[in-house]
């Protein structure tokens, strides 16, 4: 795999990150996906993901607050997470492929149709876990974080604010319960921190232009036309096994 090409993909990834609040590792998952394994893209993430998502997490002043409120929802994303390593790793072969493909377009067609749901207070006790838990078997078999824990978040009536530390929140704990994972599986070995490693800085430039760019453009525009692409990328991937 040519630097270049990473470099640059974690560069359009932190921009999409800078300007979202989300997407890092679902644009370098769904690019990287098409070049190599899944589980060797999530090896390559782990770190760009695991920084800038801590970068998020404590950009504002609720951290404790939400961990408090969404410990729950954490313990079972780590869970599945850990149950569903084998699959990305190795056990579920080229399906693993065609997984992440599907997640990624299920992301897209949720968010250029605009679903949202409300969460009453009085169900979150027992959803915020199984949420997490489904989170979790997504993220051990894609190396995708974002489905459905984003739809479940957005759905908490959530400040702005709170809400982008939340999902920083949960794509941290993702990241370090992915890690584990692969590492569980040998998946993911010390000698891939460099690689890892090496992102992180075109990840953190591209996230640092996202975030000085946010105002000037159109969100709206940017989120449909971002969405269109991780369609494309989605539906590119599940073709893979068929052909």
């Amino acid at each position: 795999m040519h630097a270049g090409v990473v470099a640059t993909t974690f560069v359009v990834a932190g921009f999409v990150k800078g300007v979202t609040g989300m997407g890092l590792p679902t644009v370098a998952m769904g690019v990287l996906g098409t070049l190599m394994l899944p589980v060797q893209a999530a090896a390559l993430l782990l770190l760009p993901s695991f920084v800038t998502n801590l970068w998020q997490l404590f950009a504002g002043p609720s951290v404790s607050a939400l961990c408090k409120r969404l410990w729950p929802m954490m313990v079972g994303i780590v869970g599945g997470t850990l149950a569903a390593a084998s699959f990305i790793a190795g056990a579920g072969g080229a399906w693993a492929v065609v997984g992440l493909g599907a997640a990624l377009a299920l992301y897209a067609v949720a968010g250029l149709l605009a679903w949202h749901f409300a969460v009453p207070a009085r169900h979150e006790r027992w959803l915020s876990p199984a949420i997490g838990a489904l989170t979790g078997v997504v993220t051990g078999g894609t190396g995708v974080f974002v489905v459905p824990a984003v739809p479940y978040l957005q759905g908490l009536a959530l400040k702005k604010e709170d809400l982008v530390q939340a999902l920083g929140l949960s794509f941290t704990v993702s990241t370090i319960a992915l890690a584990i994972g692969l590492a569980s599986e040998h998946a993911f070995a010390a000698d891939d921190l460099g690689v890892s490693l090496a992102a992180v800085v075109p990840a953190l430039i591209g996230m640092w232009i996202g975030q000085r760019v946010r105002g000037r453009i159109s969100a709206e525009s940017f989120r449909r036309w971002f969405f269109i692409c991780l369609l494309g990328l989605g539906i590119q991937l599940m073709a893979r096994a068929f052909v």
